[in-house]
Formats: C-alpha cells, structure tokens, sequence
C-alpha cells in the first residue's frame, strides 16, 4: 500500500479510537449504580435505542461471515439476514412488553416464568453462544488491522481483543449504547456511500453480473431449499431471543420508546444488510481469485482496493467500528448474566453498588479472556451458525413460550434449555473427534445435516410434552406476563 494510503487508514483508525474513547471517558462519571452499569439508569430514547441495536445486530456476523456467504453464493445470501428481518415483525409486538417487565437480563425473566434451575441452565448457554460471537469480532477486528497496519492476524486480534475488554468494562451499557449511536449514523451513510463508487469502478450492474455465475443472482443460488433454511433459522431464532436486545428495552425509557425503536430497527437492518451483500457481490466480481485474499475479508478488501484511498479508509475504519460495537455488547451481554443472575442472586445479595461494579468489571475481562481462547476456529460464517444455533434451541423457544404460551411449564423448560444446548454443543464436536469406524454413519449424518434442525426440534418437543405431562404453572408464575401484555 502506498504510504499515502496508509497514513489515510492509519489517521482514520487513530481519530476512530480516540473518539471511542472520549465517549466512553464521557459517559463513566454517569455509572454510579448497578442499574447505570447494567441497563442505562432505563433512559434511553428511541432515536438512541434505534442506533444501539443497529449496531449490536450487525457486526462480523454480517461484516464477515454475511460477506463470506456473499461471496461464495452471490445474492442468495440474502436468505441469512432474512431470518432477521422476519424476526423483527414478531419483536415489534414483544418489545412493549419487554420494557414493561423491566428486568436485567433472559435469565431474570426465565427464573420468574419457570424457576432457577432453568435460569442457571439459560446462563450457561448464553455464556457459550456470546463468548463465541465476541471470538469473531475479535478476529475480524483483527483481519482489518492486518490489513491496515501489517501486523499479523493473530496480532490484531490480540489487540483489538485487548481494546474491547478495556473499553466494556469502563461504562457497561450506558458507554456502548451512545457509542452505538455514533457509530450506527455514521456507518450508515459510508456504506450507503460507497455502493455508487464501487459499481462505477466495476463498469457497472450489468459487468457484475457478467464475471459472476447467473445462479449467483437467483433466489436459492448454487444453495437447497434445505441450505438456505440452515442460514435463515439460526439468524430468525437468535433474533427472537436475543439478550442484548432484550436489555436494550429493558433500559428504553418507556414501552412506547421500545416500539418506535423497532420500526427504525426495521427499516435500518434491511437496508444496511442489504448493502453489506451488494458490496460483498460488487467486491467478488472485482476480486474473485487474488490471491491474498480470504473470503470472509472481501469487503475491507474491496474497501482497501476498490475505493478511492479517503473513501476506502472511511469504510474500513467503519467496519473496524461495528466490529468493536458488537464486540462489546456480545461481551458485555453474558457479564450481565454472571453478576445479575449468580453473584447478586447468589453469593451476596446485598451486595453495595461498588462492589456491584468491582465485580461486573472484573466478569468483563475474564469473559473477554475466555472469549479470546475461543478465536483459533478460521471460518467466521462455522463460527456464527455454532453461536446462533446454541442460541436458537436452548433459548428461543422457552422466551417466547414465556410471553405467547400460559401452558409451558418449569420442567419443560429445564428440559428443552438442556436439550438444545447439548445437541447443538454434540451436533458440531462427535464429528471431530476420532471415533472408530462403526459410529461412520452418525459422522456422516451430522456432517451434512444443519443442527439447527434437529436441535430445534428436540428443544421445541420437550417443552411441548413435557409441559403438558406436567402441573400447568401458577398464576403467581403467570402474572408478571399477563401483565406485561396488557
């Protein structure tokens, strides 16, 4: 890269994480309590809420393994932010609701639906679905510093692990969500900018189309109905449960707040997912075969040599951001679970409002420690369905049993949180161990079959049975609820 170019993306990167900081600085002397930490003090507005969820949704898992799956089956790969989409038309009716039961956390909600048990087991699963998600925004971060400063990717990683941790752990959600709001306005225009210079520089929609393969633009592509689901569910399911959404409305100021959000979430997450596989597309026409490039790097790919060198520094230090936003929801999120759901629950709960932020700091980094051990794994896109589907079978579904289905019950609960993790956790691990020849069959099966299907299932079949085997649940277990959807 010519100096020139690289002093461009180097003084982007340096004014980016200045400002980063300076908010985050900005908004410490606001934590004073627990609340402040965890959910915001329940201030924030819409116009924030909009932003902040913006930015927690779309990080590597569209930067990255969204763009990989653009890369590898053109338009089709629409069918993965798909899943989000049609997900937001159910949230937009949950919202409300989920502002009005003002909690802290899933697992708050899941203790006062069906009991404890299913609130320990609900912690370990969002424990391994985040921490996982948070390894690929690590090595995403880390992909664009090697490819700004010459580091290598295990070094940027490191680094940008390093950075996340430090930067979370200062304010909690009171930093991240108007971190969030400043990077989500500011994304939002530089890839809405860049798409007409890219197609410029390609010759056009028609010259893309022309270097790629015609099934590239059709609506399955080169992928099964089958194929195209295993992308869809993940996506759908973790939109339906998601923690970090969750927490936002609990720190809306009001459920009217939490609902306007929705619409603005809507509108803006299919529009910026739809830009990210544009340029993904435009990037694999311009690209396909070079060979220093990796799929999942084609988009800070096409931002380094497809753009001019202010523009393309613009984006790359906008996908740096994004990056670093999700990072630090999807570390922050689980740390939440720990402090609000074990050691304010458990081990002391009259604990005082320092000791609540001593320890909600220190879960922080342990978590982003854990987190980084996790970022060996080379495929984003793998990584991201593992997370979404842990997500999906032991969470979802026993949510929105919570709020949509009075029968489900704390036992059927217990069972399909367990069921689904521990499918999901076997359906990606047997096949690597070295087993004899005799379980070939079972290998081959989960080789070439999603998880997310037969995690689902069992998750869903146990709480239904089990549910309806067992004593229905009380009123006092009902009423938080039937409340919250008056």
């Amino acid at each position: 890269m010519p100096r020139a170019s690289m002093n461009a993306y180097l003084i982007v990167l340096f004014v980016l994480v200045a400002g980063l900081l300076a908010v985050s600085l900005t908004r410490l002397h606001t934590v004073k309590t627990g609340a402040d930490f965890l959910v915001a003090g329940r201030s924030l507005s819409a116009g924030v809420l909009v932003f902040t969820l913006l930015s927690s949704w779309i990080g590597a898992g569209s930067l990255f393994a969204g763009a990989e799956n653009a890369y590898r089956n053109g338009m089709a790969s629409l069918w993965q932010p798909a899943g989000g989409w049609v997900g937001l038309l159910i949230i937009y009716f949950v919202a409300p609701r989920a502002r009005k039961f003002a909690q802290f956390t899933i697992p708050d909600l899941l203790e006062t639906r069906y009991g404890v048990a299913t609130r320990v087991l609900a912690m370990i699963a969002i424990i391994l679905a985040y921490t996982a998600i948070t390894s690929y925004q690590f090595k995403g971060g880390g992909d664009i510093l090697a490819l700004i400063t010459g580091v290598t990717p295990g070094q940027g990683t490191a680094i940008i692990a390093a950075f996340v941790i430090v930067f979370t752990a200062l304010a909690g959600m009171s930093s991240i969500a108007y971190v969030d709001l400043v990077i989500g306005l500011s994304v939002t225009v530089i890839l809405i900018a860049a798409v007409p210079v890219l197609l410029h520089h390609a010759g056009g929609w028609a010259t893309v189309r022309a270097s790629l393969p015609a099934n590239h633009f059709q609506v399955l592509g080169p992928l099964s109905i089958w194929q195209a689901m295993g992308y869809f569910l993940p996506v759908f399911l973790l939109m339906l449960g998601n923690q970090s959404m969750y927490q936002k409305f609990f720190s809306a100021k009001s459920e009217k707040d939490a609902r306007r959000a929705v619409i603005g979430w809507v509108i803006g997450t299919i529009v910026l997912e739809t830009i990210i596989i544009v340029i993904a597309v435009i990037g694999s026409a311009l690209f396909h075969g070079a060979p220093d490039l990796k799929p999942r790097e084609i988009i800070p790919y096409t931002a380094r040599h497809g753009l001019p060198a202010l523009l393309g520094a613009i984006l790359m230090g906008a996908i740096f951001a994004k990056v670093i936003s999700t990072g630090n929801n999807y570390l922050f999120s689980p740390a939440t679970n720990i402090v609000n759901d074990i050691y304010s629950r458990f081990i002391n709960p009259k604990a005082s409002n320092r000791q609540v932020l001593l320890v909600s700091r220190t879960i922080v980094v342990l978590l982003g420690l854990f987190a980084f051990a996790q970022t060996f794994q080379d495929s984003i896109l793998t990584v991201m369905l593992y997370a979404y589907t842990v997500y999906s079978a032991a969470i979802t579904p026993v949510v929105m049993a919570a709020f949509f289905w009075k029968r489900a019950t704390g036992r059927g609960a217990v069972w399909s949180v367990s069921l689904g993790t521990v499918v999901t956790v076997g359906w990606n691990v047997i096949p690597k161990l070295p087993l004899p020849m005799a379980f070939s069959p079972m290998v081959h099966l989960m080789t070439n079959m999603d998880a997310i299907y037969p995690a689902v299932l069992i998750s869903m079949a146990a709480l239904v049975f089990i549910s309806l085997a067992t004593p229905p649940p009380t009123r006092a277990q009902l009423a938080p609820f039937a409340e919250a959807a008056s």
